[in-house]
């Protein structure tokens, strides 16, 4: 019994050296060069956002109202307001005040009157930028023909390969029975 006990080992030595399993990457084949032999752009149609800048003219309505229209009257009353309080004396002080209000606010009106402008219609140039979306064309790849140990093959990438292309090359065996 000793004698099969100590015969496993070797057996099991001798079984797995026979295997045909190669020991290294699962990777079938190896990878060589082959020569472009011509690599062509594939294009797919998109919409790309533009910018464009849009103008146009409108008619405006300006002047018809005078330049400070109530700054004048306003203004006039607080200074003839000021002016009779400060003239007047005693009892007859708030009646002068609200006289120079008044006094100040008619000038300040008279004034204001004479800076009006009749209403006129004037061109204005409004613009904006607006989006506008055109068509386009975008590469999403290549056909890419390649030449490799005299036979021709094609293959679609992301990118342009250049001159040379990288393959991989796999062996099979034919089985013959």
């Amino acid at each position: 019994m000793r004698a099969i006990i100590a015969a496993i080992p070797i057996g099991m030595t001798v079984l797995t050296s026979c295997g045909t399993v190669p020991s290294g990457p699962a990777v079938p084949g190896y990878v060589d060069s082959a020569e472009v032999v011509q690599a062509q752009p594939l294009y797919r149609a998109v919409q790309v956002a533009v910018p464009a800048r849009e103008c146009w003219t409108e008619r405006v309505v300006q002047g018809g109202h005078a330049q400070g229209a109530y700054a004048g009257p306003l203004v006039g009353g607080v200074i003839g307001g000021v002016v009779g309080h400060s003239l007047a004396r005693g009892s007859v002080r708030t009646p002068m005040m609200v006289a120079g209000a008044l006094v100040g606010s008619s000038l300040g009106r008279g004034l204001g009157a004479a800076s009006y402008r009749p209403p006129t219609l004037v061109d204005v140039r409004r613009c904006q930028t607006v989006r506008r979306y055109e068509p386009r064309q975008q590469i999403v790849g290549y056909r890419v023909d390649y030449r490799y140990e005299g036979q021709t093959f094609s293959t679609h990438t992301q990118r342009h390969p250049g001159r040379v292309i990288q393959v991989r090359v796999e062996v099979d065996p034919v089985d013959g029975s």
